[in-house]
């Protein structure tokens, strides 16, 4: 990113407090980092680090204490009513849990005409994006006639790729996608999203636990410690030669992995 370019996301000094009273716990502690288009960021840690609340936190489900979130330089924190709903729909979150993601009493087709349209979720009107949006992360356009109940969670995921892409988002945070999912499962979802982020040019935060996965995905690297980042460059940097001891135990744990190439395998 040149000088004079604006982040597509830009987070500066945020803070997050759950709870209230006594049970109030500060869970992010000045937050700052930058993603420009088109790249994607790993935001790696062990559970409890934080990364799933500055996720939430973007996306509006945790209010921050401190600190700004800024959106093509726009202070979103700022935005009310109909302003902060339309920069709202340009930002997707893709959920960790493909079974509880997904209403179980309303058809694919209708979830995904919803997510085209909130006020008038018409599946007919929205039959032909509904078809494209399913045969992009691969599934028979059939799907729309069914409920999430009929499909396997790597399925599920896939579909809840799809309701993402719906609305042609410009931001993806993807919340640990596969930590649902078996390894075989994983790897697949995870060859997916690769080629769509490529083909569509996505602007991706990628979080996850699993530096094997991050490592294949992201362009920068974050690693976050209870609420702070103690470490950050690029991902083959800080993957590589890790200079913080807590990223060096981190990256000594990593397995082998070999269920996680994004490669596509023979006779896949």
């Amino acid at each position: 990113m040149t000088a004079h370019e604006t982040p597509r996301l830009q987070l500066s000094g945020l803070e997050v407090v759950l709870g209230r009273g006594v049970r109030a716990n500060r869970v992010l502690h000045g937050i700052s980092f930058e993603i420009p288009a088109g790249r994607t960021v790993g935001l790696v840690g062990e559970s409890g680090s934080g990364k799933s609340t500055i996720a939430k936190t973007i996306v509006g489900i945790h209010a921050p204490s401190a600190g700004r979130i800024l959106f093509d330089g726009v202070d979103i924190g700022r935005l009310r009513g109909r302003e902060r709903a339309r920069l709202r729909r340009r930002i997707q979150l893709i959920p960790q849990d493909p079974y509880s993601s997904l209403d179980p009493r309303r058809t694919i087709g209708q979830t995904l005409a919803e997510a085209l349209d909130p006020r008038g979720a018409s599946v007919r009107a929205h039959r032909a994006r509904i078809s494209e949006l399913l045969r992009l992360v691969a599934l028979d356009e059939s799907a729309a006639d069914r409920f999430p109940g009929e499909f396997s969670g790597g399925q599920r995921q896939r579909i809840a790729i799809a309701r993402a892409l719906a609305v042609e988002p410009e931001l993806i945070i993807a919340d640990e996608i596969t930590s649902a999912l078996d390894l075989s499962t994983q790897a697949e979802i995870l060859q997916l999203f690769e080629r769509l982020r490529r083909e569509l040019r996505l602007t991706v935060l990628f979080v996850s636990h699993n530096l094997a996965v991050v490592r294949q995905v992201s362009d920068e690297v974050i690693v976050l410690l209870h609420g702070d980042i103690v470490e950050a460059g690029s991902a083959e940097r800080v993957l590589s030669e890790p200079q913080q001891p807590y990223t060096q135990r981190l990256v000594a744990s990593v397995p082998g992995a070999p269920g996680f190439s994004l490669e596509p395998q023979p006779g896949a």
